[in-house]
Order: structure tokens, then C-alpha cells, then sequence
């Protein structure tokens, strides 16, 4: 029995559980066989973890008793949450592979897109890929800063986008669950923009939910991705809010609405899969360079460039558009980044197998 040590987010936001499954997905079809997967948290900061990150004890852990190492998927590049012991990482035995990893830039008061002040450094990236057997950048992003540090990497997309292949364990919900429209919220302290911005978005959800009311989306529910976006939820005394730490439970209310208007990643690529319309409001490069990975971004709405309004009411008149759109990038862009991930996920597989 084959031992994979998986080296990913376990902070707050349940789409880091999303992820998880579908890199699963990938890995258990390469492997064709059972195989033991072995979850630690990429960082200690958000439990009582000794263990976590590629630590000395991590790496000691995988030499002893693993036959490979998978970091990601997540935005771990970007926000400190990957701990990394150059010492350590020296002595690593085990093939390791980097799956849908990525970092993005932020918009400054001035609308420009800037690092973010908790990015990883680009002497640990650097030092990271020199132990790296397989590389997956997310994003066109992430890829462009990789090759101009002389990283090997491939664009790889995110996992999610293929959420609809995975065996789907269906929870019952109550109706009352069942929605017309599925708000996924971000409680704007956590959203890294400009403050003006921050202050500005419970008028514009405001506004946005009358919309939707005047579409004919009369049951509107927010969705939180993480008990820190409850209390900017529960101020909306008009609006109810649905919380999971299932992941199961959270991809069957995406399955169980009309339409999902989003400002999260994690809940707009699992909807693309399931043919659920959604609509993405993007307020960061991670997620600018996502659609643009995805050839999406003539459906993305610019939270801090466009006009939100119109853009979402233009979108509400045409959803017939994303099917065409959707249609239109099966067979081309997303059938390149699934093949991409088939064919490194299997490289992995060899990887391991050769060095048992």
C-alpha cells in the first residue's frame, strides 16, 4: 500500500476542501490502484500543529514512511500559508508534485496590482521548485512570475473545474435550502481592497439583491465559505445564510439553486462543472487570472473597474451567453488543462513507482 502525503490549506474556507477533492480525483485515476493519503496542514498557524508545512518533521515523516508528497492546491504562494524548512526540504526523498498552486497580486488605492505584503518570497519559491519534480501553476499569473524566476512550471488550471466526475455523495437538504439565487459572500475586511471599497459593498449587496428580486430570484440566500463571513451575513436581517463545513453538504446547496452570484472562486468553477449559471465578481488578480486561465473572462465582472450594476443586470439578460461560452471552451481550453493534469498526475504515479 502506497502512502501520498498531501501538504495542503486546512484554514477556514471550506473551497480549500473542494480543491482537495478534485486533485484526489486526478491522483486516484494515475495511481489505478488504493493508495493512503496522509493530509497536514500547509501552515500550523490556524491549529495546534506541531506538524505542518514542509517542516523537518514533515519531511522526516515522508522519508520514513511515504512514497510521495503533493503540495496544494490552494493559494499558498500568495499568503504565507506554506511553510517551508530549507533544511529540511534538502533532505526530501519522495517525488514531490505541486498541484494548482497560486499567487496573485492585489489592487493598491490606486487601482494598481501589487504583492501582497504576506507573499512567499521569491528566494523560497525559487528554493521550492529545486525540489520539485512536477510544477502546476493555476493560473497564466502565477505561471508568468514562476518563468521569470526560472521555475519549471505548467499551467495546470484548477481541479474543481472536473468537481462533476467525482462520484457525487448528494445530502439531503431541507426545501427551504433550495434556493433561486446563491449570493457567495466575503466579509469585506477579508477582502484585500482598497477600504472605500470594504465600505461601499453592503450597499452595493443591497442593491444587488433587489435586482435579483425584480429578475424574478425571489428566494436569495447568502453563502459562506467561512465562519469569519457569519456575522457580515447575519446583519442582513432580510436575508438568510447558509453555512457547511461539509463539503458535501456545501457542493449539494450549488446543485440546488438557480443561479449563483459569486465572489468566490471555489463556488463559480464548481458551478461551471455542474451547469448551474453562475456569475463571478473578481476583486484580485488571483481570480482575473483564473477566468483569463479558463477563457471566462469575458464573463467576469471587475468589482473595483467595472460598473457592478450594469455589469450584473447585463449578465441576468444573457445568461443564455455563458452556455454558448461554456460550450464553446469544453472541447478547446478546458480539454488542454484537464489533459495537463491526467498527464502529470500519471508522470507523479511513475515517479513514485520508480522510486519504491
Amino acid at each position: 500500500m502506497k502512502n501520498i502525503y498531501s501538504i495542503r490549506p486546512k484554514g477556514f474556507n471550506i473551497g480549500n476542501d473542494v480543491i482537495y477533492l478534485g486533485i484526489n480525483h486526478f491522483i486516484r485515476m494515475a495511481f489505478k490502484e488504493n493508495y493512503n493519503i496522509i493530509s497536514l496542514p500547509a501552515t500550523g498557524k490556524y491549529e495546534a500543529h506541531r506538524k505542518a508545512g514542509l517542516s523537518s518533521q514533515t519531511i522526516y515523516e515522508v522519508n520514513q514512511f511515504g512514497h510521495g508528497l503533493i503540495v496544494g492546491g490552494g493559494n499558498l504562494y500568495e499568503n504565507g500559508e506554506l511553510e517551508v524548512n530549507p533544511i529540511a526540504l534538502k533532505a526530501l526523498e519522495k517525488p514531490m508534485m505541486i498541484f494548482s498552486v497560486s499567487r496573485g497580486k492585489v489592487y493598491n488605492r490606486a487601482l494598481e496590482l501589487v504583492d501582497r505584503t504576506d507573499t512567499m518570497a521569491d528566494e523560497k519559491l525559487k528554493l521550492l521548485h529545486q525540489y520539485t519534480d512536477i510544477s502546476l501553476s493555476r493560473d497564466k499569473a502565477t505561471k508568468t512570475h514562476l518563468d521569470s524566476l526560472g521555475c519549471d512550471n505548467t499551467l495546470g488550471g484548477c481541479p474543481t473545474l472536473f468537481i462533476n466526475e467525482i462520484p457525487q455523495h448528494l445530502v439531503p437538504i431541507m426545501d427551504t435550502d433550495k434556493t433561486d439565487t446563491l449570493i457567495s459572500i466575503r466579509t469585506p475586511t477579508l477582502m484585500s481592497i482598497p477600504v472605500e471599497y470594504q465600505y461601499r459593498l453592503r450597499d452595493q449587496l443591497t442593491e444587488m439583491i433587489a435586482l435579483l428580486k425584480r429578475k424574478g430570484y425571489q428566494n436569495v440566500k447568502f453563502l459562506c465559505h467561512d465562519h469569519r463571513d457569519i456575522p457580515f451575513a447575519a446583519s442582513f436581517e432580510e436575508i438568510d445564510y447558509l453555512y457547511t463545513e461539509d463539503v458535501y453538504t456545501y457542493l449539494t446547496y450549488l446543485r440546488n439553486t438557480r443561479l449563483n452570484v459569486t465572489f468566490r472562486l471555489h463556488s463559480f468553477i464548481p458551478c461551471l462543472s455542474y451547469d448551474v449559471p453562475a456569475i463571478k465578481i473578481s476583486y484580485d488578480q488571483r481570480a482575473l487570472s483564473m477566468l483569463e486561465t479558463l477563457d471566462m473572462d469575458d464573463w467576469n465582472i471587475d468589482l473595483l473597474k467595472d460598473n457592478l450594476m450594469v455589469e450584473l443586470e447585463h449578465r441576468l439578460n444573457n445568461l443564455q451567453d455563458l452556455e454558448t461560452l461554456k460550450s464553446q471552451r469544453q472541447n478547446g481550453r478546458w480539454a488542454e488543462l484537464r489533459n495537463t493534469m491526467v498527464e502529470n498526475s500519471e508522470k507523479f504515479a511513475a515517479l513514485v513507482n520508480e522510486r519504491i
